[in-house]
């Protein structure tokens, strides 16, 4: 009768082979493209990697997919293996330097999905010496991070129905520089755009440039309403305007004009300095 052999599970496979190489989980993480979340998972037995990341450990630690996944293949030959505790402190030191050298990246996806996306996806850190990749981008419903894409999404790079950033891109956005359906910031460009310098088919601003209406300081449009102003029908404030004298200009010339949209354009025509 056949002898009975000794079975080994992936994830235990994984940390053997993993320490032989004297790799933390971050180090391994890097390696292959991923979180050490992830690594974490597959080390603890919760997940499984796909076939590419499994045909990339294959080639990383010299063994085959085979040994990999069948749990009753023989680990092949290494290097006598420090013991549990030893190795555990040497990870940890090797974790803690290269968050020092490297940074760190928080993540974190909520159970909760719709269509598949999670409800909630936050990344949030830095990454020092290292390129932006997919695992450091928030991607939910509401995704929060250095760049996050989402219905709503708020991030130093954001993408989304609404968004909110340094750089936002979304109908609604608002950021340092913004582009959108509706866009608010330093430098704005939408249909709508509100900022220091804004672009749009409506825009209002310190330098605002509309082609149909740009209300600012210095203001260039179909119509216009500035201290410097440009355009077909124009409205310079000179001493002063008052808010009627400003929404019967436009009323006037743009009488379709939508009715929140005339108040916003009507107060700051009102208020320029």
């Amino acid at each position: 009768m056949e002898s009975e052999r000794e079975t080994m599970e992936f994830s235990q496979k994984l940390v053997q082979l993993r320490r032989r190489e004297g790799l933390s989980q971050e180090q391994l993480a890097d390696r292959l493209g991923v979180t050490r979340q992830s690594v974490s998972k597959w080390e603890g037995g919760a997940a499984m990697p796909d076939v590419g990341k499994l045909i990339s450990l294959s080639e990383l630690f010299g063994v085959s997919v085979d040994y990999l996944v069948k749990d009753y293949l023989e680990e092949p030959a290494r290097e006598p293996e420090m013991d549990e505790t030893q190795a555990r402190r040497l990870e940890e030191k090797v974790d803690d330097l290269t968050r020092y050298v490297r940074g760190t990246v928080y993540a974190y996806d909520s159970k909760a999905r719709i269509l598949g996306i999670p409800l909630v996806s936050v990344r949030i850190g830095f990454s020092r010496h290292q390129r932006l990749s997919r695992e450091h981008v928030a991607r939910g419903i509401i995704a929060i991070g250095n760049a996050a894409v989402g219905v709503v999404a708020i991030g130093l790079i954001s993408v989304g129905l609404i968004s909110l950033g340094f750089l936002a891109v979304g109908m609604l956005a608002l950021g340092a520089v913004a582009f959108g359906a509706a866009a608010c910031g330093v430098a704005a460009m939408g249909i709508f755009a509100l900022g220091v310098s804004a672009v749009g088919v409506y825009a209002g601003g310190v330098a605002a440039m509309g082609s149909e209406v740009a209300v600012g300081v210095a203001a260039t449009g179909k119509i216009a309403v500035g201290q410097e102003a440009s355009g077909t029908h124009v409205l310079l404030w000179g001493s002063g305007l008052t808010a009627g004298e400003v929404e019967a200009f436009l009323r006037t010339h743009c009488p379709d004009l939508w009715g929140p949209l005339l108040r916003i354009l009507t107060v700051l025509g009102a208020h320029i300095h």
